[in-house]
């Protein structure tokens, strides 16, 4: 049987780390679409294994997708 770890039985929400990436950076056909729409930068979404969640247009929208999932949003820098 699983065992739920000790955050979920606390109810905590899983923290992601939101981080700005520059657009020439990330694989052509995200680079396409972003170039496409004028950005420069994106910010991504992670989770504390790296995994990247999400890519999004700015900061503040990170943040709402963040905790719009139950996720408690960090700033890297």
């Amino acid at each position: 049987m699983h065992e739920p770890n000790e955050k979920a039985q606390a109810g905590a929400r899983p923290i992601v780390y939101v981080r700005k990436v520059a657009v020439e950076d990330l694989p052509e056909d995200i680079k396409e679409q972003a170039s496409g729409a004028g950005l420069t930068s994106l910010y991504a979404i992670g989770n504390e294994e790296g995994e990247q969640l999400a890519l999004v247009r700015d900061r503040e929208l990170a943040f709402v997708v963040a905790r719009q999932n139950d996720m408690t949003p960090v700033s890297v820098h």
